[in-house]
């Protein structure tokens, strides 16, 4: 019988597995993934070498950066002028608090801010941070207000600029977010009285624009009030824009309520939980948590439609810098400058909120991996 010897045949050798990790392959797979998006991307590289460069030339190349009306007058048409940024900050930041008294407001803004910075780590999720937002507020109000240790009083009418912007945003977001989880739920209550306020609140705040709801607040919500009294104008300002944004807000709210299946209630129900520890513990961290990006929308939108409080009179970022040009002729031909300037505060601000949620969408997800 004959035997077959086998002989060692090498395999060939295959080449490296195709990087799906880094620049290149993110821009393979994003840019040029296809013949559609290879052309969308070649287009807009086009249009950016196009218009770039004089933006460009016109942004730095030439630009004016020093505070001096003349030569800012020279270079209009050619340069920007971004020396009145440098001339009008501190009226733009902090519009017409007090000059010599403007380390105040800035030590409060910073203050606040760090406080909503830490109040978006994790590890400061604790019990004590109720304190810290108590003590940072306080701390704020006294800086801004005056009238103690030693601080001379400011009315709150002169309060503007930067602050007022974010003193208005996180409170009406602070108050609005308990208010509008109230009324989604209050909404799908089984008891009409209940239900009926909430759908009216709902309906005819959603009905009316912004302005108007400042409007009735600052003017015509004094006038149902008694003789001799009255309510700060900042105060009724922030409660404006807290009912408008709590009434957005208790729309999306309802609907992550809508998205829950009846099953967890019913499981709710067979574990003897009551009807707010069954709310608390299961539904409304998952309704909650399908409707971040909504949530994080409305904050946004929030933060922008604080610059709508120019109509009472109080000037935010947006006024302040209208009453900073509108009142020196030298400087009032450059606006595009000064509303690129608060431009670019909006969108770090923005942009900032809209990175966290993206995070905080991430944890979520990992979470319902496990």
């Amino acid at each position: 019988m004959a035997t077959t010897q086998s002989t060692f045949q090498p395999i060939a050798p295959r080449p490296a597995p195709i990087r799906t990790e880094g620049l290149v392959p993110w821009v393979r797979h994003n840019l040029f993934g296809n013949l559609p998006s290879a052309v969308v991307t070649l287009a807009l590289l086009a249009l950016a070498l196009w218009v770039l460069p004089g933006l460009v030339n016109w942004g730095i190349t030439k630009a004016v950066f020093a505070a001096n009306a003349d030569q800012c007058q020279a270079a209009r048409g050619i340069g920007a002028c971004w020396g009145v940024v440098n001339e009008k900050f501190r009226i733009i930041i902090f519009g017409r608090y007090p000059f010599d008294q403007q380390w105040r407001p800035e030590v409060a803004t910073i203050a606040l801010v760090a406080l909503l910075v830490a109040s978006c780590v994790r590890s400061f999720w604790k019990p004590w941070l109720v304190l810290l937002w108590v003590a940072v507020l306080a701390l704020f109000f006294v800086l801004m207000k005056g009238g103690v240790m030693g601080l001379s009083p400011v009315e709150t009418d002169r309060w503007g600029g930067l602050p007022l912007t974010i003193m208005l945003a996180t409170l009406s977001i602070v108050f609005a977010f308990p208010l509008s989880v109230a009324v989604a739920l209050g909404r799908r209550s089984k008891m009409p009285a209940i239900k009926t306020i909430c759908v009216i609140y709902v309906e005819l705040i959603r009905g009316v624009p912004l302005i108007s709801v400042l409007f009735m607040a600052s003017f015509m919500f004094p006038l149902f009030m008694p003789p001799g009294t009255s309510i700060d104008v900042l105060l009724r300002v922030l409660v404006g824009i807290t009912l408008f944004a709590a009434a957005y807000m208790a729309e999306i709210v309802r609907g992550g309520l809508q998205a829950i299946p009846k099953g967890q209630q019913e499981a709710a129900d067979t574990l003897g939980l009551t009807y707010w520890q069954a709310q608390r513990k299961i539904i409304l961290p998952q309704a909650l948590a399908l409707v971040v990006p909504g949530v994080m929308n409305n904050f946004i939108s929030i933060f922008k439609d604080t610059s709508l409080v120019t109509i009472v009179s109080l000037y935010e970022l947006t006024g302040a810098m209208g009453l900073a040009l509108n009142s020196d002729s030298n400087w009032r031909p450059f606006k595009i400058e000064a509303y690129l300037f608060i431009a670019a505060i909006y969108f770090a601000f923005c942009f900032s909120m809209s990175r966290y949620s993206l995070w905080i969408e991430k944890r979520l997800s990992l979470s319902k991996n496990r």
